[in-house]
């Protein structure tokens, strides 16, 4: 690979005055097309370009971003990758297709000129570890191994990617429902505990009481919420059940982790197995309580098409009163335009199994997305591109975009005062990036998840049990997984 040039000559620059930092006055034009997710995030960051960028080496530079509606972006970026036409010099990608496309030799190994670049390795020291683990890292490096190391970049380790968009899930719920009085008074006769009103509240929230707020607020037409008469049906929880791209993996992970059960772990190849993991008595049990609460959820729960954006209508719609769901898709609820909780909703952490010392484990997927560089740009271009991943990542930048919807990974930045203050599911933005893992990134994984949503989704509407769903999984997962050479 080549090596950036730190010092570039100009030819036919020409300097104005000594002393002067004037820019050169030939510089080359610059276009830099990026695959991008078709939302908020992303919009920001194209918008905020066209405003404030300026080349710090001289060129005029445009981003072309190429906005794809998400349903699709996935096959899109990758009949593109695969056709060989080389439209993107920078692409907004999903962490898990990572390996799929490093080794099909579009992603650009960007290890030396980081470790060559003072302000990018800042940039990678500053970011949290979890997106440095899951957002950078390919072969695949866990947190624990990360930081075992001691040092980011750490000494052999491939880096490939930068966040665009660091996302976590957490609670998105109606204050004007969970602390009306008559409601808090009659959910603690029933059950003997609070019903969670404040941020505090749903820092003390597990599964369980996630449970019962379902029950509790599953109301028919006519019944009474909150001291008004429904004209329809009202459920008190949802969460991802979908089974469109990665939609119900994406919550049911979260049960496993922290019911002490795990997936196939690529970090630990070829040792790792899949059968007897990702199929055991601990993910079993985690999964049928992940089942055990659909029953409390709007019916399109039970039919597989309850995805991110599913979720989040019902809720604007004030047709329940909370749901997990990831911090990207909150801007819209503040709508008045687009919500009609726009004026009611708050935010907290999700909820999580309780363990025997009483504290709440969180574990669940990390979201966003990295943003990565291709392999067949001029150093130029490569020059130009990690000058966006630095304006980008710079602090006032991030901040912007926050202040705008987004989410910075920047530790420095999340540790900033205002930040909490700047948007409000920022507090649990910053608990819950913590409890962050994530999905493999082998090459393999589009098979792996494809098969993996089909089981899933055959449990969720109630052809199978979770057992045989997971049973299938694992004996999926194993054979494949031999056949490559990944488990002996």
């Amino acid at each position: 690979m080549k090596t950036p040039n730190l010092k570039r000559t100009l030819m036919g620059a020409t300097i104005l005055a000594a002393g002067l930092n004037a820019a050169p006055s030939f510089s080359a034009d610059i276009t830099i097309t990026m695959a991008a997710p078709d939302w908020p995030p992303t919009r920001f960051m194209k918008e905020h370009f066209d405003q404030t960028y300026t080349s710090p080496d001289g060129h005029t530079t445009t981003l072309d971003m190429d906005f794809i509606p998400w349903p699709s972006f996935y096959e899109r970026v990758a009949a593109s990758l695969t056709s060989g036409e080389q439209k993107y010099q920078m692409i907004v990608t999903d962490s898990q297709w990572l390996g799929a496309f490093v080794e099909g030799g579009y992603y650009l190994n960007l290890t030396d000129r980081i470790n060559e670049d003072p302000e990018l390795t800042a940039i990678m020291q500053d970011l949290h570890p979890a997106l440095v683990s899951a957002y950078s890292t390919y072969p695949h490096r866990t947190r624990a191994q990360l930081e075992e190391a001691g040092v980011v970049p750490a000494p052999g380790v491939n880096y490939y990617g930068f966040p665009q968009f660091p996302d976590t899930y957490v609670t998105f719920y109606r204050e004007d429902i969970f602390c009306h009085e008559g409601e808090m008074a009659a959910f603690q006769e029933k059950y003997g505990t609070n019903l969670p009103c404040t941020y505090e509240d749903w820092q003390d929230t597990d599964w369980e009481k996630w449970g019962q707020i379902g029950e509790f607020f599953l109301r028919e037409a006519g019944d009474e919420l909150a001291g008004e008469t429904l004209s329809e049906p009202f459920y008190g929880i949802a969460y991802q059940a979908g089974k469109g791209y990665d939609f119900s993996t994406m919550q049911i992970n979260a049960f496993i982790w922290q019911n002490g059960g795990d997936i196939w772990d690529e970090s630990k190849a070829p040792e790792a197995q899949a059968e007897g993991v990702v199929n055991s008595d601990a993910a079993v049990e985690a999964f049928d309580q992940y089942l055990s609460f659909l029953q409390y959820m709007p019916p399109v729960a039970k039919t597989g098409q309850m995805d991110i954006f599913v979720e989040q209508d019902l809720y604007m719609q004030g047709k329940v009163g909370a749901i997990i769901d990831w911090v990207g898709l909150g801007e819209p609820v503040l709508d008045p335009n687009a919500s009609t909780v726009h004026d009611k909703s708050a935010f907290g952490p999700a909820p999580g199994t309780r363990k025997d010392d009483g504290s709440i484990d969180r574990t669940g997927n990390i979201g966003g997305q990295p943003f990565v560089l291709t392999t067949w740009n001029s150093d130029e271009v490569v020059n130009e591109a990690l000058n966006v991943v630095k304006w980008w990542l710079h602090p006032d930048t991030q901040i912007e975009a926050v202040k705008n919807g987004g989410q910075s990974g920047l530790m420095s930045v999340m540790a900033s005062p205002e930040y909490n203050d700047l948007r409000p599911w920022n507090r649990a933005h910053v608990e819950m990036i913590d409890w962050q893992k994530d999905v493999w990134h082998i090459p393999e994984f589009f098979e792996m998840l494809t098969q993996q949503q089909e089981e899933f989704d055959k449990a969720i509407t109630g052809q199978i049990g979770a057992k045989e769903a997971l049973d299938a999984v694992a004996e999926f997962q194993q054979e494949l997984l031999e056949d490559i050479g990944m488990i002996e």
